[in-house]
């Protein structure tokens, strides 16, 4: 008698005849479990030549998240997130991949692409400064799609994001939330500021 199948999946995959999507992914950021932080912050800006952008905890308790990148273009390429103990994960911060996609309507389409295939795991999500669609894979896998907002907010930061709503609708809603943040401003202005920054050797 074999053993029993083992799933770490909360849903039942369904293999379904479907076309190619229309959108294209490309790789956003990564995250990476500390179990020593400052160590692996050490390493990434000494080392490596990263800059912090942010860093902050997100939920007490959960554990701080350092938010780096080389390039003024993205506001992070790595986030570290302080996991001494190897807690369980939560597929909204700590141990995913995320991808870039062009459009609101391509979270929307793959909402939709997700329901089709019989994953119930999406979970929508307005970071301030992209817009993102948290999901697992059949095993279990984290993954994230995120369109970039116009929009700059201190990071870790999160807001319910409904794409049932208009694109114009969403967006003055993701400004309407964030007007009273921290460090909340245009994009382009906190990509101005940020390559000064990276001119200047990180000053």
């Amino acid at each position: 008698m074999g053993s029993p199948p083992v799933s770490t999946a909360t849903f039942v995959w369904q293999i379904v005849d479907m076309n190619k999507p229309s959108f294209r992914l490309r790789l956003g950021h990564c995250t990476i479990p500390a179990r020593d932080l400052e160590k692996l912050v050490t390493f990434y800006t000494d080392v490596l030549g990263f800059y912090v952008t942010n860093r902050g905890e997100p939920i007490p308790g959960m554990g701080e998240m350092v938010f780096i990148s080389q390039t003024h273009e993205e506001h992070h390429q790595i986030v570290l997130v302080h996991s001494p103990d190897t807690p369980p994960r939560n597929i909204m911060f700590a141990d995913h991949l995320a991808f870039h996609v062009e459009s609101i309507d391509d979270l929307r389409e793959l909402m939709e692409r997700l329901t089709a295939a019989g994953n119930t795991s999406a979970a929508p999500i307005s970071h301030g400064n992209a817009w993102s669609v948290y999901f697992t894979d059949p095993e279990g896998n984290g993954l994230e799609c995120f369109v970039d907002t116009p929009f700059h907010v201190a990071q870790p930061h999160g807001d319910p994001l409904d794409l049932s709503m208009t694109d114009a609708a969403i967006e003055a809603d993701t400004a309407a939330r964030l007007a009273d943040k921290a460090e909340f401003q245009p994009f382009d202005t906190w990509r101005t500021t940020m390559a000064a920054r990276v001119a200047a050797g990180g000053e």
